[in-house]
């Protein structure tokens, strides 16, 4: 897709208040952990994540999803009135039915006649929906359009807890589908995207592909023990960098880029050595790519925008820099945005 009319015009995002280490997490872990003979630190040197936030208890993904929505549209100057289109992209939703995004609207007292739904693709329901609401504006179905995605994590860090700890038949190698779910953290994040002219910074398009044979390496569901999820985590980095590596240079031929002219790569946070095995495969300088792993896990669909909008927080984005969101997720999906900053 290559876009010629739309813009970001603002960035926003919510931190839930609670941190919780990697390192509490394995305390809680402690008995599983003596018994199998694993080194403490074991968490934070296979992932890189130091610790993540999680919500008060009770939290829905909407509550986040608003607040950072209410932000978004402040930021950009806009009434909530003038929002066309309203889009949740998150992976967690308050409840299988009415949409998550029903919720928000009612929240951020969006009009009557804004188009509202909830789109779901794993951690690349953001970007996906960024995609779609480029679409609309493109074709002039919307001028204003907001996406929001809160993601919480409590639920399934704490049902993968209470399974590690109530199998006693778990062996070293059984205990690795379950890893990954270690990993996750809550946040939320929303962005408004208008018609080029009114600010901000343009959105140029971008490229996907999708490795669906591949789509049984990482699974969660919930059921009478909560919410589980089993992820093969190796061969999802393997298959993931490969399918990323196929899409990359039809992106670079879209967005009309050679890799030296990007400024910053931000890319869906999900452990140190993916990172390092995605800048190696594609061939870029790992000193552009921005991240947030350390202290904020993965946080599912919020995880790309929102290290975007920490990396123009924190000045790695400037005016005139082009930007890549590399995005990668479970199904084996792969998507890749260009932004003119």
């Amino acid at each position: 897709m290559r876009l010629a009319n739309v813009s970001i015009t603002s960035l926003a995002y919510e931190l839930p208040p609670r941190r919780v280490s990697s390192a509490e997490l394995e305390e809680r872990l402690a008995p599983l952990y003596q018994r199998l003979k694993l080194p403490a630190g074991r968490l934070e040197l296979m992932s890189g994540i130091r610790e993540r936030r999680f919500w008060e208890p009770g939290t829905r993904p909407s509550q986040g999803a608003a607040r950072a929505g209410a932000q978004a549209i402040a930021q950009a100057g806009l009434a909530p009135s003038e929002i066309d289109c309203l889009i949740n992209g998150s992976v967690c939703r308050d409840m299988i039915e009415p949409a998550t995004a029903s919720f928000v609207h009612r929240e951020l007292g969006l009009r009557e006649n804004c188009l509202l739904f909830d789109l779901s693709n794993a951690c690349l329901g953001f970007l996906d929906a960024m995609l779609v609401m480029a679409s609309m504006i493109e074709l002039g179905q919307a001028r204003h359009g907001l996406i929001v995605a809160g993601e919480t994590a409590e639920d399934l860090v704490e049902s993968t807890l209470n399974h590690l700890l109530a199998d006693p038949g778990l062996t070293r190698q059984g205990i690795k589908p379950s890893f990954a779910s270690l990993t996750i953290g809550s946040g939320a994040v929303a962005m408004v995207m208008s018609r080029a002219g009114e600010g901000g910074h343009r959105l140029r398009g971008g490229a996907w592909g999708a490795g669906t044979g591949h789509n049984h390496l990482c699974q969660g569901d919930g059921g009478g023990n909560g919410i589980t999820m089993r992820t093969d985590s190796e061969e999802l980095l393997r298959r993931g960098v490969e399918t990323a590596a196929a899409v990359w240079p039809g992106f670079l031929a879209e967005v009309g880029w050679r890799p030296g002219e990007i400024g910053c790569y931000c890319c869906h946070q999900v452990g140190s050595a993916h990172a390092r095995l995605l800048m190696e495969t594609l061939g870029l300088d790992p000193g552009k790519n921005f991240e947030t792993l350390a202290e904020l896990g993965n946080v599912g669909s919020v995880s790309a925008p929102l290290t975007l909008a920490k990396a123009a927080e924190a000045g790695r984005i400037t005016p005139g820099d082009r930007v890549a969101l590399l995005g990668i997720g479970s199904g084996i999906n792969c998507l890749m945005l260009g932004i003119d900053w």
